[in-house]
């Protein structure tokens, strides 16, 4: 190969541009409405649900040892979807309502609204600003209402 002709006019490279638009680049975590990584957050709203959902099935074990080995508290269902897998329950104490998925119902009833429930509490990823209900058994039944089975079956309370 020869060197090019010093005594030539040398033309400076054109960048390399589409007739069309410009090209700009859009990456999945800086998407308009993505919520995990969106740059101004905005503060959870209440009866927000979690995202990712939190199950026991993705729950580390440490959680777990911390969700277990904590205080066991009272409240009332507000309302559980069995087709959604989800609800809250309204504390007893006051605040806040706890979300609760379907993966911590213990027992063989479906939570239905009035329904008295004990719980306890681990906080919900990333970064462990609110808490779920873990390990929440019925204790009493709503008096006067229907009652499910997981397996299916009504029973009147």
């Amino acid at each position: 190969m020869s060197d090019p002709d010093p005594s030539l006019p040398t033309v400076p490279p054109l960048p390399l541009t589409s007739p069309r638009t410009p090209l700009q680049l859009s990456f999945p975590f800086l998407r308009e409405g993505s919520r995990v990584w969106e740059k101004e957050r905005k503060p959870p709203q209440p009866g927000e649900l979690p995202s990712p959902l939190p199950t026991k099935r993705t729950r580390t074990y440490s959680a777990t040892v911390r969700a277990k080995s904590g205080p066991v508290f009272k409240g009332v269902c507000k309302n559980f979807s069995r087709s959604q897998g989800h609800g809250f329950i309204r504390p007893s104490h006051g605040g806040e309502d706890i979300f609760v998925h379907i993966s911590d119902i213990e027992g063989e009833y479906v939570p239905m609204e009035g329904d008295e429930v004990t719980y306890k509490v681990c906080p919900i990823p990333p970064k462990n600003q609110k808490i779920q209900a873990v390990d929440v058994v019925i204790t009493h039944l709503n008096p006067g209402s229907k009652h499910e089975t997981w397996s299916g079956q009504i029973i009147s309370s």
